[in-house]
């Protein structure tokens, strides 16, 4: 890695040469493709626009959040979990056991750096990404982008009219905590996904009083059946059966768990949950305890949102409830279309265009890691191909690179 200062700009910056690729992104998809490089022995930038990796673990999850999955789906590559961890690691155990996975294979991001922009110069045919960050701003030069910022890098805010006018705490769920300061609140919870429906948990169990909003139909599973994990079941029957047929075993399985949730306000989709998963990548709810409070009572299941007031909410059934707070479990979205100006492999939705598992390299050395919508496992399997496939480029170059230096004089300069 060189680097070269532009004095002729007002702002200094420097101008970096990495032999290897930038990785943006020190999240699980960034750091399992980074260990990936680190064993090949090619060098690598990556930069991170916290001051820590896994940041939307450590800065933007509520307190009691624990992996959907069992730990051995969510492992990265060869690294697995302590023995000692829990099937379901919390919040905490899974920040350590991401540090000791930086740590394990000499990880070291460039911190505190945010992706301005980044362009495949094609007369050079090299990327040219600018961060900006507390150590001013620089320009790396280099054969191979690795796009490692995820599914999840912004959150989504809906605009639904009056929201801005309401007289209450209005806040996303990746600024959620605990349910602690809404004690004996009445709060809205906007969204009943899995962050909805735990929110949602969370706050009962602080004793406040919360309404979810429910708006379309949602498909909401037991986390286990018959003391297996769900999704392990689901995998261990598509080795031998069709898809459409584990899912309707899947919903018996989960409808003599769960009984008939309907009457409680919550209608399934009339496509199976792992066909929803694979075509759209609408997860399931997996659920933690939720759905004990809402058949009593506890969590309120309400429909959508006409309008806000200054005091609460107007329903499509026109039922109008007062409120003290509202949460937005609205879910994230990709950051990509803001800084990568590119449109060949990602489209205006930040995701690649080519479905999984298809997606993970585009034209001109660019790479995709983490969106898959398969959750850590995709994201793992991505950063091995993209790992392997770098390393071989950066072997061959390398190779030709040494034929071509005369055998009989050798120039070496150190820099």
């Amino acid at each position: 890695m060189f680097n070269f200062s532009d004095s002729s700009n007002t702002l200094s910056r420097r101008c970096v040469w990495v032999n290897g690729p930038v990785i943006v992104g020190a999240g699980p998809s960034g750091l399992a493709v980074a260990a990936g490089l680190k064993r090949q022995g090619v060098p690598f930038v990556i930069v991170e626009r916290s001051d820590c990796i896994a940041s939307l673990w450590q800065k933007h999850t509520y307190d009691r959040l624990k992996l959907h999955l069992p730990k051995q789906f969510c492992q990265l590559p060869d690294f697995p979990f302590p023995d000692h961890y829990p099937r379901y690691p919390n919040k905490r155990q899974f920040v350590e056991y991401m540090e000791s996975y930086a740590t394990h294979f000499d990880i070291n991001p460039h911190f505190n750096e945010s992706v301005e922009t980044a362009k495949y110069d094609e007369a050079c045919r090299l990327w040219r990404v600018r961060t900006a960050g507390t150590g001013g701003e620089v320009e790396y030069i280099c054969q191979w982008l690795v796009v490692a910022t995820g599914e999840n890098a912004e959150s989504v805010i809906p605009d639904i009219p009056g929201l801005d006018e309401f007289g209450g705490e209005v806040i996303h769920a990746c600024d959620y905590k605990s349910g602690d300061k809404f004690k004996g609140q009445r709060v809205l919870v906007v969204g009943c996904g899995n962050s909805g429906m735990e929110v949602s948990l969370d706050l009962c169990d602080h004793h406040a009083k919360p309404a979810m909003v429910v708006r379309a139909a949602v498909h909401v599973l037991p986390r286990e059946i018959m003391g297996k994990s769900t999704f392990e079941l689901a995998m261990l029957l598509m080795r031998w059966l069709p898809l459409w047929i584990v899912d309707k075993l899947v919903l018996f399985l989960a409808w003599m768990v769960l009984g008939n949730m309907e009457k409680y306000g919550l209608k399934r989709p009339s496509t199976g949950p792992l066909e929803l998963k694979n075509k759209y990548g609408k997860t399931p709810v997996l659920d933690v305890g939720a759905l004990e409070k809402i058949r009593s009572r506890e969590i309120e299941v309400v429909p959508g949102i006409t309008s806000f007031s200054k005091a609460g909410v107007e329903l499509v059934t026109g039922e109008k409830k007062m409120i003290d707070s509202v949460i937005l479990a609205t879910g994230y979205r990709s950051n990509v279309p803001y800084w990568l100006q590119e449109s060949e492999m990602f489209g205006k939705n930040g995701f690649p265009k080519n479905p999984f598992p298809n997606g993970w390299k585009g034209e001109g050395g660019i790479y995709a890691v983490g969106f898959t919508r398969r959750g850590l496992a995709g994201a793992s399997a991505d950063a091995v191909r993209v790992s392997q496939d770098i390393a071989k480029i950066w072997k061959d170059d390398l190779k030709q690179k040494r034929q071509k230096v005369p055998t009989h004089r050798r120039c070496i300069s150190t820099f």
